[in-house]
């Protein structure tokens, strides 16, 4: 498997030129986790700050997984990464000191796939991005099958709907307009699905 390519993203790494303890803090954290990616054999392609440009950037980058470096109160910056996944989603991982289970439960809430709280050490980084990624990994499964589930519904409930106009108007059994349905859909060569959705189209529009 390649080497997973990681965006940082570190909302409070905002060096105002004074000498603050809090983003020297920051600061420290930061480069704990960068050696510990590094470290782990992992590809840190970028750090970027979570400003509005963060959906344009990681779209540019396109990378396997992000990673948000949050002391505390990591909402807004969560919002913008969920932003930039929208369209393609990706494991999200959040390294934070925020202990408190609301915010975790909004973390998770919003598609974080992992919620670390504190304890950088190298060593956990590792064993805990490989969970991220299989819970990624494991709902993306989900979503596919849920997706293929609705899909399939959908699809049913247009045959149903074009087998009904079928008995109406020509006064058939349901099983000789299925019969129909499906001679239809081989001589075209479409879907099932796809030759009822034109039953239902032209009945619409004869009225």
């Amino acid at each position: 498997m390649h080497s997973l390519r990681i965006v940082v993203v570190n909302p409070d790494a905002i060096d105002d030129g004074a000498s603050d303890p809090a983003f020297e803090a920051q600061a420290e954290r930061g480069k704990a986790l960068r050696i510990g990616l590094l470290q782990a054999g992992y590809n840190i392609i970028a750090s970027l700050p979570a400003d509005l440009y963060l959906p344009e950037r990681i779209a540019q980058l396109q990378p396997d997984m992000i990673i948000v470096d949050a002391e505390s109160d990591a909402r807004d910056v969560l919002e913008h990464v969920v932003i930039a996944t929208r369209d393609a989603r990706r494991p999200i991982v959040l390294f934070t000191e925020d202990a408190k289970k609301s915010s975790m439960e909004a973390a998770m809430a919003a598609g974080v796939s992992a919620y670390v709280v504190a304890g950088l050490q190298a060593e956990r980084i590792k064993p805990v991005l490989e969970v991220a990624l299989a819970r990624f990994n494991q709902e993306q499964k989900l979503r596919t099958e849920l997706s293929d589930t609705k899909l399939k519904l959908a699809e049913r409930k247009i045959v149903e709907r074009a087998k009904g106009l079928l008995m109406q108007r020509h006064n058939m059994s349901e099983q000789d307009a299925y019969q129909k349905l499906r001679r239809l859909a081989m001589d075209k060569n479409l879907k099932l699905a796809e030759v009822a959705q034109r039953i239902i189209d032209a009945a619409d529009l004869l009225g």
